[in-house]
């Protein structure tokens, strides 16, 4: 099976890498791509903000944009999965190429901006799944010419609460022009008050709670760290994810397309997004949840975001180098570390490496 994943892999380096994300896709959605979980381990199932999670490695948003395979990538063996980022009307995004493979940093530079068919098709897709089980998390996100950015987000959380199982907002990307903007204090606490207010006016009426994260970008200033931190605990806001890509080009090696604009992703995000993750981890305490991403590609990379102050992980770049594989890959090697740890649950050794993180140089 992994000479088929490898040589699939290899298939698909012939092509832009635009073009064969669209084909992993559309083998996802053939099932040409077998489902395959690993067994399931009660030392990794987590409950976080309230939600259940078989183990804790997840799809982030971004690969699946539209919705065309959340029960496809748990079948890989996430333990959740994460779609968009949706905008309420379909768009394009920037133009091509605009997805840049760095090789030999197995990391990818992109600028898509929000590609996406809109809320109407995700919508229907998350509806024909009925009752199907596992955990499928809507990112959303405001399009490039909303006159009403913050409008967008609530919007996002009308139209899908029937059909997700958290929301994210999206505030992070590079890749829209002003987003970021959305992450400073005065801003992001009109964001959260809008978009909690939704929420709350949803859940009376659907008779139920839904989770909001806020996904911010591993560049903030320790300044700018403070104020989310501050903000996101005046708020109801169930959690953090840290973080999207990067506009930094430190430590390549790869100088193909570094120059390129747009968002790096992969391993070399890894330790950067790590100490960002340590760092919000020490200003909001140990109880509000953080989901860590930022080049994980391994069981050991995995774990270690847990160590430095994350209860769920997420991945997506480094699935392009290792195939799709990867996941059941990486929970197996969780199970296999939990036996060297002698430990009972994975989240006995979250915060372990948090010093470490916090001290360090990136």
């Amino acid at each position: 099976m992994l000479d088929l994943f490898s040589l699939g892999r290899r298939g698909l380096f012939l092509f832009d890498a635009e073009t064969a994300h669209g084909l992993s896709v559309a083998a996802l959605k053939t099932g040409l791509v077998p489902a395959c979980r690993a067994p399931a381990d009660p030392r990794l199932a987590q409950t976080v903000a309230g939600l259940r999670f078989e183990n804790p490695l997840g799809m982030a948003a971004g690969y699946d944009k539209n919705a065309e395979v959340p029960d496809a990538l748990l079948g890989l063996g996430f333990g959740f999965a994460e779609v968009g980022t949706l905008t309420p009307k379909a768009q394009s995004g920037n133009p091509k190429p605009r997805i840049f493979r760095l090789e030999r940093d197995r990391a990818v530079i992109n600028r898509l901006g929000f590609n996406n068919e809109g809320h109407e098709a995700a919508l229907n897709r998350l509806l024909a799944r009925g009752n199907r089980p596992g955990v499928v998390g809507v990112n959303i996100g405001a399009n490039k010419d909303a006159p009403d950015r913050i409008a967008d987000y609530v919007a996002g959380i009308r139209r899908f609460y029937s059909v997700a199982s958290y929301f994210t907002a999206n505030i992070s990307s590079p890749n829209t022009p002003g987003l970021r903007d959305l992450q400073a204090k005065e801003s992001l606490d009109a964001l959260l008050s809008a978009v909690l207010a939704a929420r709350k006016e949803e859940a009376i009426r659907a008779g139920k709670r839904l989770q909001v994260f806020l996904k911010i970008a591993p560049d903030l200033t320790e300044e700018g760290l403070d104020d989310i931190a501050e903000v996101a605990l005046a708020h109801d806001l169930d959690g953090l994810i840290v973080s999207n890509t990067t506009l930094s080009r430190d430590g390549l090696s790869d100088r193909t397309h570094a120059d390129e604009a747009g968002g790096l992703s992969g391993v070399p995000l890894f330790d950067k997004s790590t100490a960002v993750l340590a760092r919000m981890r020490k200003r909001v305490g140990a109880t509000l949840p953080i989901i860590g991403v930022g080049g994980v590609s391994s069981a050991e990379t995995a774990l270690e975001k847990i160590r430095a102050g994350a209860d769920l992980v997420q991945l997506y770049s480094c699935m392009v180098y290792e195939g799709p594989a990867l996941p059941g890959r990486i929970v197996k090697g969780l199970s296999a570390l939990l036996d060297r740890e002698g430990v009972s649950n994975i989240r006995d050794l979250r915060d372990t490496r948090l010093d470490h993180w916090l001290s360090a140089k990136v």
